[in-house]
């Protein structure tokens, strides 16, 4: 099988443990690329943190699909060409429902965090995401316009016994843990595999012709919708048997080896 598009997950997939590429990774990007495989960024992570990467890697003329799914950029002709938000109501319920359930909550406005509350789980993000982190007197006051997602961050067992309830609670919602503390909210048929979708088909690749890599829950819908959906090893333990092949883990190159075994 000739693959012709290569999508990958950034935070514990492409990226080592400190948020930086592998030469043996880079290099094998670099070799794939030159075969005109189509190499496609795929984070939870808002845009502005995506770019940096795109352009370390010479990716600036191919799509980045950033948000979870929720917006798709041409980052060649610099123009969103998908975007999907959550209303004002829907983020104010999930604010509500945040406090019913004492978990912290945060949103992305203005190319900025925010929140109500201080967490060292907030604090990972801001760090991931190198965005400015404004905390409010009210969130609710604060977000009157729509917003492309909201997180809901936890310690991580109770969180996934969130997770089980907010889906239940909203069926509505696309819901999803990123990270073991990271429960991620979008818009309706929002995530990373409708995403890859929408772009396979207008790039006229066949879903057959798709290799995605990730290694947590919000990669599994593109991981079952790509003809070939890789995890890397450190992959969250209950989500091992979902995927056709597991590689090395992120600190061991394994986008490399995908690209070794598959590509070239």
């Amino acid at each position: 099988m000739k693959y012709k598009m290569l999508v990958l997950d950034m935070d514990d997939t492409l990226l080592t443990d400190d948020h930086t590429i592998s030469e043996e990774n880079r290099k094998m990007l670099a070799q794939a690329k030159a075969l005109g495989v189509h190499i496609v960024l795929a984070s939870g992570r808002p845009t502005p943190a995506m770019v940096e990467y795109a352009r370390d890697l010479g990716l600036m003329d191919s799509y980045m699909i950033s948000f979870n799914g929720a917006v798709i950029t041409d980052l060649k002709n610099d123009e969103v060409i998908f975007e999907q938000s959550l209303t004002q109501e829907q983020i104010h319920a999930l604010y509500d429902y945040s406090q019913e359930k004492k978990t912290h909550i945060i949103t992305y406005l203005d190319g900025k965090v925010i929140s109500e509350t201080h967490s060292e789980y907030i604090d990972v993000e801001v760090t991931i995401t190198g965005l400015e982190h404004e905390v409010v007197p009210s969130f609710k006051e604060r977000v009157q316009s729509s917003a492309i997602k909201c997180i809901l961050l936890e310690e991580p067992s109770y969180l996934k016994e969130v997770e089980t309830d907010l889906k239940a609670t909203m069926p509505h919602l696309s819901i999803c843990m990123s990270k073991p503390f990271f429960l991620e909210a979008a818009q309706t048929g929002i995530d990373k595999g409708a995403s890859v979708k929408f772009l396979a088909d207008r790039l006229n690749i066949l879903q057959s012709e798709v290799i995605a890599v990730g290694n947590a829950g919000n990669d599994l819908s593109m991981i079952e919708y790509a003809g070939l959906g890789v995890w890397v090893a450190n992959v969250d333990t209950h989500l091992r048997d979902k995927a056709d092949v597991i590689v090395a883990s992120n600190n061991d190159h394994g986008v490399a080896e995908v690209i070794e075994r598959f590509i070239l």
